[in-house]
């Protein structure tokens, strides 16, 4: 790979040469007569980095228009040095329907658990007010708490050791036609106290119930609803219009489906099936946001011109919260990381007929989302495949300016 430096030679190199048989040509026109045309040469590498592009592009429809051929039903982005390379949509919104209603580039689709980085930040954003530190017990923002000695810092990184609330709703929430909330999560903690998975900080432990409990914090410190601080906070500054978490907050019964044009869906050997809506759903923080490639994209944005945070504190994100790496991942602050890809921070999402997949590679500035509104996989090796592939890139391009 070439260096910053290389390439800046290299183009010097170029510019030197166009330079020498410009004048070259000019002086044999003179001598002959001849008028010469003037040659721009930032046009002309204005238009070799448009030819780059078109060949990443191209690299990007084979990849996956491939992917669609064999189940991506859904919307791709992928930028590469601050601009957008590629973005397409791939199949239908209801897949169940006799005539079929194509996605489209601006349709919103429930994050599933990417919905986490967005949460961690919430909480950054706080610490940056002076409203929270990530070593303080939980219990100074949910004094009600029923367990000793899991900090904010613990849940950012899944080091807490608690219980998952799926499966002690799925035990002790009989009426699933009722929202399961934040709220009653607590206070299911309190009354069952159930088995924890492990004391605190001793273990690294992906858990819902982590981000869960990060939400009602957030709640707590900034005394408004969750879904009125995301908005407030992170979506309206970056521009996010069409992102919103959904809340069943005044539902007293869960309704058929989820009120979004994209409907998740089920994946059988006999067909589709739409997925209805889930008392689970009622609990925000680990999941339930709505969001599209673009506001995503301009959310990558946001965080390389540091909009929401100085770099200094958002760069705490993406540093390993166990001292051990677990199959040679770690975890940041709703980040996930790779000792195979060291530069490339990621997370993948799956919930009750979506799924997700956001990559931000901080060496090469790549970034990719996909969002799907089925339960067909992302492949891993393909899109970090994809990412980590220097057959073609483009020049680098100056870093952006708060």
């Amino acid at each position: 790979m070439l260096t910053f430096a290389s390439k800046m030679k290299r183009k010097t190199f170029l510019i030197v040469l166009l330079l020498l048989v410009t004048g070259s040509v000019v002086l044999c026109s003179r001598r002959c007569g001849h008028e010469v045309p003037v040659l721009n040469v930032d046009s002309l590498f204005f238009d070799m980095n448009k030819a780059i592009v078109a060949k990443r592009a191209k690299q990007a429809d084979k990849v996956f228009s491939d992917l669609s051929r064999n189940g991506l039903n859904g919307v791709v982005l992928y930028a590469e040095q601050g601009e957008i390379v590629y973005e397409k949509a791939f199949g239908w919104r209801d897949l169940t329907k006799r005539q079929k209603d194509s996605l489209r580039i601006d349709d919103a689709f429930q994050l599933s658990s990417d919905s986490k980085m967005f949460t961690a930040e919430a909480i950054m954003l706080l610490k940056a007010d002076g409203k929270l530190d990530y070593d303080t017990d939980i219990k100074k923002y949910i004094p009600e708490f029923p367990y000793e000695g899991v900090t904010v810092r613990m849940l950012l990184t899944h080091r807490s050791g608690l219980p998952r609330y799926d499966s002690m709703a799925d035990e002790f929430w009989p009426d699933r036609k009722k929202p399961f909330s934040n709220e009653a999560l607590i206070k299911m903690l309190i009354d069952k106290k159930p088995e924890v998975y492990g004391a605190p900080d001793a273990v690294y432990f992906y858990n819902n119930i982590n981000y869960a409990l990060l939400a009602t914090v957030v709640e707590r410190v900034s005394q408004q609803h969750f879904e009125d601080f995301m908005r407030e906070r992170i979506f309206e500054p970056v521009g996010m219009n069409s992102s919103y978490i959904y809340s069943m907050r005044n539902e007293f019964e869960v309704s058929m489906y989820v009120p979004t044009e994209v409907q998740g869906h089920d994946m059988y050997r006999s067909g589709p099936v739409k997925t209805q809506n889930d008392y689970l759903n009622g609990v925000m923080g680990d999941k339930i946001m709505y969001s599209t490639v673009e506001d995503i994209w301009k959310y990558n944005q946001a965080l390389d011109a540091h909009l929401l945070l100085p770099d200094s504190l958002q760069a705490e994100a993406f540093v390993p919260g166990s001292p051990d790496w677990k199959n040679g991942e770690n975890y940041g602050f709703g980040w996930r990381l790779s000792q195979e890809y060291p530069d490339i921070y990621f997370h993948f999402g799956w919930w009750k007929g979506y799924r997700s997949a956001i990559l931000r590679d901080v060496r090469r500035h790549r970034f990719l989302v996909i969002l799907c509104n089925t339960t067909w996989i992302i492949p891993v090796d393909v899109t970090f495949g994809f990412m980590a592939d220097t057959t073609v890139q483009l020049p680098e391009a100056e870093p952006l300016k708060p």
